[in-house]
């Protein structure tokens, strides 16, 4: 949809209304339109005119990246839960009666891993701060209230539980004097990172009114040298920053962050390289780094998706030709639809190793593959025999607590394990070194 100047006009679609795309009508099954109506009872669901348009190869849908990545389909739960949802839909439950099943698989999917809630939240003056997070030293996590949502939810999303009405896991705050407070009582802290949700479904003058506090004349009054901004909004709605009516001034406020002096770092979220091929994201690059913005990319391994290393290094070699820096491979998080995502830690070294090897070094800016886990970043360095046993090295690329940095170690090798906690510490040790330390906590 575009008006008479050219610029896109913005749609969106969710449950209520996913069957007025035409695309659907035209390429899906009866059974799979009730797919995604089962799936997405459960986890989030929107999509937009930009992604169903632009971005997806409809005649191959079910095989289309992009499709995989924002339409459910019945895989992403597991068969009991999709069986009980698909039960309540077809007897005609009330509104409330689906709520309440969703609400009890959704408490089974591990809705906050690696101790979001119990470990990550800071205090101040006694309060919770529920819109902070505050768990590696130099960087602070913000939610900014109007920002929870997105312009369309990724399948794979660890935080689908900001979607999904459940406000006692929401994360979410809209007083940034509070989060000034913070920093300015933390002068550890020297990044501050925007995020959600996507931080750019807000209009600029909301965002202004986030940032403002740190474009004041006191910037002795903190320690902040980088803010940070996670965004899916380069890959999902890139008019954001080139034709949408304020384009021009989220520019002009970028630029004015980096005239302050903050070095700017747009963390662009890309799961494919298909994400990079339109002209609208092309122009978005440029408007962004026209402002000194520098843009960091960073994408989740996903089975069905990207699991080719292919994939990666085109995706790597093309963000670098844009002027884009590759930042993080992830492993997908213990939560939602992992099961569906997974690929093993073996997998994603090989995947990694292979993909790194056929880019040149301006690409091997990437570092990966990681774990967001409960203790920190943890990158898998690959297998080796180490006194006749067969071991994952492992290091922290950030940790709870700082001195387990860059610091490696092993753990047996298991053929099947996906995530930390598939893990046994290698050499007879009974536990991990970080298991062994106190729990550190850097805003107690």
């Amino acid at each position: 949809m575009t008006d008479l100047e050219g610029k896109k006009s913005y749609r969106s679609f969710t449950l209520g209304n996913f069957r007025k795309i035409p695309q659907i009508q035209q390429y899906l099954t009866e059974e799979q339109q009730f797919e995604i109506e089962v799936v997405g009872n459960v986890l989030p669901f929107k999509a937009n005119n930009y992604v169903i348009d632009e971005l997806i190869n409809w005649e191959n849908a079910q095989n289309d990246p992009i499709y995989i990545l924002t339409f459910p389909s019945r895989d992403l739960l597991k068969p009991e839960h999709y069986q009980n949802m698909a039960e309540a839909l077809k007897s005609g439950k009330s509104k409330a009666e689906i709520r309440t099943i969703a609400n009890e698989i959704r408490l089974q999917l591990n809705p906050h891993p690696a101790g979001q809630l119990e470990h990550n939240v800071p205090m101040l003056n006694d309060t919770k701060l529920m819109g902070i997070q505050h768990k590696y030293r130099e960087t602070v996590l913000f939610f900014p209230q109007q920002g929870q949502t997105c312009h369309a939810y990724c399948t794979f999303c660890f935080r689908w539980p900001q979607f999904v009405g459940m406000d006692e896991f929401k994360f979410a705050m809209k007083e940034a004097d509070i989060l000034k407070q913070y920093v300015q009582e933390h002068p550890e802290a020297t990044d501050i990172l925007f995020t959600g949700g996507d931080p750019m479904i807000m209009k600029t003058r909301l965002f202004r009114q986030y940032v403002e506090p740190f474009l004041e004349n006191d910037r002795d009054s903190h320690n902040i040298q980088t803010i940070r901004i996670g965004t899916k909004a380069l890959g999902y709605w890139p008019y954001k920053f080139t034709t949408d009516p304020d384009a021009q001034d989220m520019l002009d406020l970028f630029k004015q962050l980096v005239d302050a002096g903050y070095n700017l770092s747009i963390m662009a979220h890309f799961n494919h390289w298909a994400e990079l091929e339109t002209d609208a994201v092309k122009e978005a690059v440029r408007n962004i780094k026209a402002t000194g913005a520098q843009i960091r990319t960073q994408s989740p391994i996903l089975s069905g998706i990207n699991d080719e290393a292919s994939v990666w290094s085109r995706m790597w070699r093309t963000q670098v030709n844009m002027g884009m820096i590759p930042y993080y491979m992830f492993l997908p998080r213990d939560t939602g639809a992992k099961h569906y995502f997974d690929v093993t830690l073996e997998e994603a070294w090989y995947l990694f190793r292979e993909a790194y090897q056929n880019v040149s070094g301006v690409c091997r800016t990437v570092r990966g593959p990681s774990m967001s886990a409960g203790p920190g970043k943890v990158q898998i360095l690959g297998t080796e025999e180490v006194l006749g046993q067969k071991v994952f090295v492992l290091r922290f690329l950030q940790g709870r607590d700082p001195d387990w940095v860059h610091r490696p170690f092993f753990a047996k090798y298991n053929a099947k394990a996906s995530w930390l906690d598939d893990l046994e510490p290698a050499f007879g040790e009974e536990a991990f070194f970080f298991e062994q330390e106190p729990s550190h906590s850097l805003h107690k």
